[in-house]
């Protein structure tokens, strides 16, 4: 791609993010596009291929600091009625751009006039001082996120669940080098390994990645067969994720270095697991204590009982006192959940009076004593004080 190419180009639009977009927002944006437009998902599909293209070529871009800061300051120096050189504005009339950022240079020295301007370019266009272009520079591989799910169970007690990815890896052939296995790259003869080469472009001279060695600055001449000379191929591994016992719903897991692959030597990324966990039909959660609602009848309540209750370890006895209200909140003190770093939760136990629907003669008949025996007792009574204390 030319200069003036990259420039022209409208890379957040290509992701359909603002020119404000944060890091994060980038990202999301290209992996779900990425995933639509995958060619393994869009088989013979050339329009998905292309686009599939263009939006990796807006993300490498996008995704590097330097190079988006470089290309938001292009895109603003060029637009407007300044134009791109060569293609209206300041570019026609033959006048040389080069002469102004020399004489600026000179009467300003570095800090004066525009002789940063040729900075901004040179490093825009990878042209400093003949430097390696950045596909030639280390690069640490993309993090990689996945989602699994287990039950409530294993996230309480700890589980190792297996994982199948298919994603970019490093050819396990050429062992990343993108060479067929005994032959070795050879350094590019028309970039003479810098990965750069300079060409005239109106009124200015840009420096833009070879084409021959695709600003690697290494020529392959029997590529790898696995991966087409590229040193990384799509696969599907299998991992082993060991999930902590206390994890939360939505908590991530980070497996360091089994995300994608890095470039020329840089390490790799790292995978992140987003942990789902399924609601359990008795249990519930709050922080690092289990809580279970258990229903009792009123004369348990009003007289006392002993109650068995089940954990998910076994069972608890617990003694509830003669007066009990409805609601109260026993607690079953290390019964709960033990994270790795010892600290354990309770279970919460809440007690509910159990209505009876339906009553058969000698249990209403009864009822209807105990009500004519309490018939004194007015419940209701601190709350009528209340009411007309106002």
């Amino acid at each position: 791609m030319s200069s003036r190419d990259w420039i022209e180009k409208d890379f957040y639009c290509e992701l359909g993010v603002s020119s404000d977009a944060s890091a994060d927002e980038i990202k999301k944006a290209y992996r779900k596009l990425a995933r639509e437009l995958h060619p393994d998902a869009n088989p013979g599909d050339a329009k998905a291929e292309a686009r599939f293209k263009s939006v990796s070529e807006a993300y490498g871009v996008l995704n590097d600091p330097a190079k988006r800061k470089q290309y938001d300051e292009a895109r603003r120096l060029f637009a407007g009625g300044g134009g791109f050189p060569g293609a209206g504005g300041f570019g026609q009339g033959g006048f040389d751009m080069n002469d102004l950022f020399g004489r600026a240079a000179q009467q300003g020295g570095a800090q004066g006039g525009m002789g940063g301007l040729g900075d901004l370019l040179g490093g825009l266009f990878n042209r400093r001082g003949g430097t390696a272009s950045s596909a030639a520079r280390p690069r640490r591989g993309d993090d990689v996120e996945t989602d699994v799910r287990i039950d409530f169970t294993e996230a309480v007690q700890g589980a190792t669940v297996p994982l199948r990815l298919s994603s970019p890896a490093a050819c396990g052939t050429c062992h990343g080098s993108g060479a067929k296995p005994g032959t070795t790259p050879h350094t590019c003869a028309t970039c003479s390994g810098s990965g750069l080469v300079t060409r005239s472009q109106g009124a200015f001279a840009f420096s833009e990645p070879c084409r021959d060695c695709r600003g690697t600055g290494k020529i392959i001449d029997d590529p790898c067969p696995e991966c087409g000379g590229e040193g990384v191929s799509t696969k599907t591994r299998k991992l082993t994720v060991r999930i902590p016992a206390g994890v939360d719903d939505g908590q991530r897991i980070r497996l360091a270095g089994q995300g994608e692959p890095g470039r020329n030597g840089a390490p790799s990324g790292d995978l992140f697991v987003r942990v789902h966990v399924n609601p359990h039909p008795v249990f519930g959660r709050n922080g690092n204590n289990l809580t279970i609602t258990v229903p009792v009848t009123y004369p348990e309540l009003t007289l006392g009982t002993t109650l068995t209750v089940p954990t998910l370890d076994g069972k608890v006895t617990l003694k509830v006192p003669a007066g009990t209200t409805s609601g109260r909140v026993l607690r079953a003190r290390g019964k709960g959940i033990t994270r790795r770093d010892g600290s354990s939760g309770d279970l919460l136990i809440t007690l509910e009076v159990a209505v009876p629907q339906n009553l058969d003669g000698k249990a209403r008949d009864a009822l209807a004593a105990y009500a004519e025996a309490t018939a004194d007792h007015d419940p209701r009574a601190d709350l009528n004080a209340l009411l007309e204390g106002r």
